[in-house]
């Protein structure tokens, strides 16, 4: 039993270690091309070497950092290109799951609770991030927009695997995203706030609403990737 109960604290540890470490890459703490090494890590956390380097290792699979074997680990940087491909593979998957899985209205005698359960708790999450967005407020939104996506991918995907696919995706671009927008004086005009509007098309049961809303949204991510583009003298 103490093994076990070691095992489960290790991997609770390796966890929050991990977790600590993908808000401190969101927020912009640790920047793109920044290295560090275990033993600092291990340091800063107060912990053994071990949570730690599994920590890391698990951020390398989620493509957050790279790994060389001399210099210890350093934050992913991602390209412009990198995040129009992250765009445009979100676009295919998300119209094909909204067109085939949003649910058509249930007739009042039959409503599926556990649906609309979920709906309502994914409501709060998008309208807690549409405020922040509004706002200008980077560091709630960021947190709020993840958790909304995440628990939309599972319901409306209903599949485990396309969901964690999307939820990659999406700290991915966040990741990409947080040093541009910090030092972005339009920043409240880039922020995207339908998530209302998307969750209300598929409260209506309304898939062709939904796939408008996030089509909406891609474009514009588009524009700001060709926007970065210009800023810094890319041309197509």
């Amino acid at each position: 039993m103490a093994a076990s109960g070691a095992g489960v604290t290790r991997s609770t540890l390796r966890q929050q270690i991990a977790d600590a470490l993908r808000d401190e890459i969101l927020a912009g703490r640790l920047q793109p091309g920044q290295e560090f090494t275990v033993k600092q890590i291990a340091e800063q956390y107060g912990v053994s070497a071990t949570p730690v380097r599994e920590a890391l290792v698990d951020l390398c699979a989620q493509g957050l950092l790279d790994s060389d074997q001399h210099r210890g680990f350093r934050v992913h940087e991602f390209s412009v290109d990198d995040y129009r491909g992250m765009v445009e593979a979100r676009m295919l998957v998300v119209d094909g799951i909204f067109r085939r899985h949003v649910p058509a209205p249930h007739p009042p005698a039959e409503p599926d609770v556990s649906y609309g359960v979920a709906l309502v708790s994914i409501r709060r999450r998008g309208e807690a991030a549409a405020r922040a967005a509004r706002a200008g407020d980077l560091d709630v939104l960021i947190g709020y927009d993840i958790r909304y996506w995440r628990e939309l991918g599972r319901l409306v995907a209903a599949n485990d695997y396309i969901a964690d696919f999307l939820h990659r995706l999406r700290v991915q671009a966040w990741v990409f995203s947080v040093p541009y927008l910090r030092s972005d004086r339009d920043l409240i005009g880039w922020l995207w706030s339908g998530h209302i509007d998307l969750v209300d098309a598929i409260t209506r049961g309304d898939a062709d609403g939904a796939v408008a809303v996030v089509r909406d949204y891609n474009t514009r991510s588009l524009e700001w990737a060709d926007r970065l583009d210009a800023r810094a003298g890319r041309t197509g």
